[in-house]
């Protein structure tokens, strides 16, 4: 089967090295994506970075192992999924729309696990719903970035 192909995104009233610094703030990530907890297991930031990234509600959710293997700031992030269910390429790219304006680009490429084909028509409107709503927490979550609400 062919792999499933989904690409979400939305417009951030920030400079891209705002939205760069926003979006790769990995500790923070859960403040704007839907359920989601993500941790460095190792690595310097670049190709090679380990992440682990937990998505669920109420103890049930996905386990997503990924390496970072292009970086190219403040544009272009891409990982390799490589878990028991997400296996993969995704990532995101960012967009100079003007001196304070971006378009944040969210994508992955998906194979389905064993039986995913059945059962993907029904998820797959959960999963848009959740990333249109996470990328609009988004940019939010940049223009508070912008004006002082990250952490050192």
């Amino acid at each position: 089967m062919r792999p499933v192909e989904l690409r979400f995104s939305v417009p951030v009233e920030a400079a891209p090295e705002v939205v760069w610094a926003a979006a790769t703030d990995w500790a923070r990530q859960g403040e704007w994506m839907l359920g989601t907890d993500v941790q460095v297991l190792g690595g310097s930031g670049g190709p090679g970075t380990r992440l682990i990234a937990v998505t669920g509600y109420r103890g049930v959710g996905v386990v997503d192992r990924m390496e970072i293997v292009e970086w190219r700031p403040p544009q272009t992030c891409r990982v390799r999924h490589h878990g028991e269910l997400l296996v993969g390429d995704g990532g995101f790219d960012v967009v100079r729309c003007g001196n304070a304006a971006s378009m944040f680009v969210w994508w992955e490429r998906l194979a389905l696990p064993t039986g995913g084909a059945l059962v993907w028509p029904v998820v797959r409107p959960a999963f848009a719903w959740g990333m249109r709503r996470s990328l609009n927490a988004f940019a939010a979550f940049c223009r508070d970035y912008e004006s002082g609400g990250r952490r050192e």
